[in-house]
Formats: structure tokens, C-alpha cells, sequence
């Protein structure tokens, strides 16, 4: 096998930490093996590379990507070094993927080129580099970057794991592209291992499985990476509480109106590094009619919950490819991200995952145009 060929768009705190993570899996790192799924179809962990690699700050662009990774302002350091990442890091277009309150910290290049001639560099560099899957680590609110992109990975005939909740997956008009051209697709907003959403979505299916009616809900989290420093913007947030949002109203027995549910990043506090701390409240009402709540506080190291995931992904996602299985996966989207084109409750989006794995002739027929 060659393996999972995967380039990284913005090789931020969650690049570096799926990188290395990937590289504690390969080396036998103590603590790391039996992780996530060892083997989804001929897959293991262990068989991704990377391979490509794109990103704006000057300090990276042009250096090894196992020297980025460790670059200002990152600071996942799971280990001293990863060998043999010589890969150089190419420049990318700003766009609207820097915002104001992050720009000293990233301390992005000034593009000389134009958006046109970027584009033309980098799908050259992803048919030269073979790279199977292009995975978007854009900071919360880079809607003109990531459509970028999406473009880059059509022309390039990349698959593609949206890892963040601009709407590319979950958009009919991308996704009809995505289909005619027969490229997948994973998105949109990737969930945690055991991620603030994701903990908060099975809270909230408890309550429905039981019977219990949910009248209010919130949902606060904190950080201190440069994630949360970026989303301190407000214009930037809009596309990530709904994504939040909407995981939590889809498996809610009645939809709650806006005034009675909060889903959202809070604030930024420096000292929390990578560490992300979730506060959840559910209020309701059981038989017959008294009323319950129920509060929870999650602490989680926030790039480990992504990157969990998104090894997964990208190996779903290299299995469409090698399929020639083209548009959005439904059925993986549902159980990977927060804001898949088709919402499903976890289990039946898990089991709807098993049975697409185990049925490629069948999913080909539906999915490809």
C-alpha cells in the first residue's frame, strides 16, 4: 500500500498535534498504541504521510515542516522532534485567514504573488507531492481562504477533510462540484474524541432517549491557544455557532428557540495553553412535569480531541478516493463533524459508517455522478 498521502492547510497547534501524534503511533510510543481505530479498510495510523504542507507565517514558509511545527506560535510539544519531515512549507494566500486580534502572534508573509499564480502553485505542488488528501486547519472564520482551498483541492483532484465551519461539505452548490467531479469530501467542523459538542450532543440524546423534555441549554467554552484568541472577533464566529448549535438541536426532541440555547466559544485566558475547559448546563422537565437540570465541567487538551479524529478522516476519505467515490460522505461527515450535509443522531451515524465501509459497489452508485 502507499499509504494515506495528506497535505496540511495551516500547520497550526492541530497540524502539529496530528503530526505528532501520528509519529508517537509509528514509533511505539509508550501510551500510544490501541488509540482511535488502529485499521479502517487497509488503513492503519501509521500509514500517513505528509507530504505537503501550506501556511502564511513568515517564520514557517520555506523551512521543514517538522521544524513549522514547533514554530511561534505553536505549542504542542508531545515530542522533542519528529525525523524525517523535510517537506518544505509553502506560501498560501491570506485572504481573510488572519484576524485582528492573532495577526502579531502569526506574523503573517505579505503575498508578492497574485491569488491566481498561489493557486497554480500549490495544486503543482500537491500532483507533484501525490498528495491524496488535503486536510483544511484554517482559523475559525477564513471563509474566502477555505473556499481557496476547495478550489485548489477540485483542480488538483485532491479529497478534501474540512476541519473547520466554513461550509463547503454541508453547501449544495460545493458539494454538486465536489460530486461532478468525483472528489470527496469530509465536513464541516470537526468533532472531539470527547470534545465540548460532542459530550454535549450525547447529553442532550440522553434526554430525548428518556423521555425528558430539554427547555434551556448552554454551552460555554474557554481556552488559550491561538484558536480562542482568534475567535475573541465576533464577525469571525458566525459560521461556528451554528455549527455548534445546530449538533445540539439536531438530536433534541423539539427544537429550542434561539433565546433558550447557547453554544459557543466565551473567552481567551493565555495561561490555558492548548487546554480547553467547557462548562454544560441542561434545564428540563421529567414525568410529571418537575423540573431537572444537570451542570458538567470538561477539561481536554483541545488539539488531542482533533486530531483523533481527523486520522480517521482523511483515511475514510483516501478510501473514497481510491473507490472513485466523489461528493461529500454522508454517512462519515454525520459521525466525524458537527455540520455534515446530512445530521444524524452518533449511533446511527456510526452504524451507517460501518455499513458504507462494508458496501463500496453500493455507495459508488450513489454517491458518484
Amino acid at each position: 500500500m502507499s499509504g494515506v498521502r495528506v497535505g496540511i492547510v495551516g500547520v497550526g497547534n492541530c497540524a502539529s498535534g496530528i503530526i505528532q501524534g501520528v509519529q508517537m503511533r509509528r514509533s511505539g510510543h509508550k501510551g500510544s498504541q490501541g488509540l482511535g481505530n488502529e485499521k479502517i479498510g487497509d488503513y492503519r495510523i501509521e500509514d500517513i504521510r505528509f507530504v505537503s504542507a501550506f501556511d502564511i507565517g513568515a517564520n514557517k514558509i520555506g523551512t521543514p515542516l517538522g521544524k513549522a511545527i514547533y514554530a511561534s506560535p505553536n505549542v504542542v510539544d508531545w515530542l522533542p522532534s519528529v525525523p524525517g519531515l523535510d517537506v518544505t512549507v509553502k506560501e498560501s494566500p491570506v485572504l481573510d485567514g488572519v484576524g485582528i486580534y492573532v495577526g502579531n502572534k502569526i506574523k503573517p508573509v505579505k503575498n508578492t504573488k497574485s491569488i491566481s499564480a498561489l493557486r497554480d502553485a500549490a495544486v503543482d505542488e500537491l500532483k507533484r507531492t501525490k498528495t491524496d488528501v488535503i486536510v483544511n486547519y484554517l482559523p475559525v472564520g477564513s471563509q474566502k481562504a477555505t473556499e481557496f482551498w476547495a478550489e485548489v483541492a477540485l483542480e488538483a483532484g485532491c479529497g478534501m477533510v474540512n476541519c473547520m465551519p466554513v461550509f463547503i461539505a454541508s453547501n449544495e452548490a460545493w458539494a454538486n462540484r465536489f460530486a461532478a467531479a468525483r472528489i470527496p469530501i469530509v465536513g464541516d467542523d470537526v468533532k472531539g474524541v470527547v470534545g465540548a459538542t460532542i459530550v454535549h450532543r450525547t447529553l442532550a440524546q440522553l434526554c430525548a432517549d428518556r423521555g425528558v423534555e430539554v427547555t434551556k441549554t448552554y454551552q460555554i467554552n474557554v481556552g488559550g491557544n491561538t484558536d480562542f484568541l482568534n475567535m475573541k472577533e465576533q464577525s469571525r464566529l458566525e459560521s461556528k455557532r451554528i455549527s455548534k448549535t445546530e449538533a445540539v438541536q439536531t438530536v433534541l426532541s423539539e427544537r429550542l428557540p434561539p433565546e433558550r440555547i447557547y453554544v459557543g466559544p466565551s473567552d481567551f485566558i493565555p495561561y490555558l495553553g492548548n487546554t480547553k475547559i467547557a462548562f454544560i448546563r441542561i434545564e428540563g422537565k421529567m414525568f410529571p412535569g418537575i423540573p431537572f437540570n444537570m451542570e458538567m465541567r470538561l477539561d481536554v487538551d483541545d488539539k488531542a480531541n482533533s486530531a483523533g479524529i481527523v486520522v480517521d478522516a482523511v483515511r475514510y476519505c483516501k478510501i473514497a478516493l481510491d473507490r472513485k467515490v466523489g461528493g461529500p460522505l454522508n454517512e462519515v461527515s454525520g459521525w466525524l463533524m458537527k455540520h455534515p450535509p446530512v445530521p444524524m443522531s452518533d449511533d446511527k451515524a456510526q452504524a451507517a459508517v460501518k455499513v458504507w465501509l462494508a458496501a463500496p459497489s453500493a455507495r459508488k452508485s450513489k454517491q458518484s455522478v
